[in-house]
């Protein structure tokens, strides 16, 4: 196997469930989805581009849910009945969009306390899907976004949405950045 730039007893696998390579240490057991300290970023960086490839026609993205009354299940992880009106959810998402533009907190961070999916638990991470795969509304906002970029407020049957499409390089996908990195589009807005 090509030296893929990580320390001594640690390798790159594949997670089936999420389609995404993951590093794993064997003497330790540890698993996780950031590459370890001391890893030879550059190296690691060509191994992926030769031996990963992330699935074809897809793309990857995070999101912000905020429910109301009148979304297809109006429950979530966060209340076992949502009550809100659809304008009081675009507002309170509005006030998410502003946070993160502003760069106070990035949208994973504020996922894990404010979405109302239990991709919160995850930053809001959708992983890897393809045209088809999720709402049409979500879909055309999600594949028109550059990477990093986070969208409008979107509105689908589920609720209303902030999205953020990953970054990939080299065929595969970078996390997003942290609030103190936050890189969003200021200029042109997708409606």
């Amino acid at each position: 196997m090509a030296d893929a730039g990580l320390p001594t007893g640690w390798e790159v696998r594949h997670s089936n469930s999420k389609n995404l390579p993951y590093f794993f240490n064997a003497s330790s057991k540890e698993s996780r989805w950031e590459p370890p300290e001391g890893t030879d970023m550059d190296r690691l960086k060509e191994y992926m581009a030769q031996n990963t490839r992330k699935p074809e026609g897809k793309i990857r993205a995070a999101h912000l849910l905020v429910k109301h009354k009148d979304s297809r299940r109006p429950s979530s992880w966060k209340e076992p009945n949502i009550t809100r009106t659809k304008e009081e959810a675009i507002e309170i998402l509005k006030g998410h969009e502003a946070r993160i533009r502003s760069g106070e907190v990035s949208l994973g961070d504020l996922a894990q306390t404010e979405s109302d999916c239990s991709s919160a638990k995850k930053n809001g991470d959708l992983g890897p899907f393809g045209k088809g795969e999720m709402q049409k509304e979500f879909e055309e906002v999600a594949f028109a976004l550059e990477p990093s970029q986070v969208s409008n407020v979107v509105e689908t049957a589920s609720g209303v949405h902030l999205i953020q499409r990953y970054v990939e390089r080299h065929g595969w996908w970078l996390k997003l950045p942290s609030s103190s990195q936050t890189i969003v589009d200021k200029g042109s807005r997708l409606e």
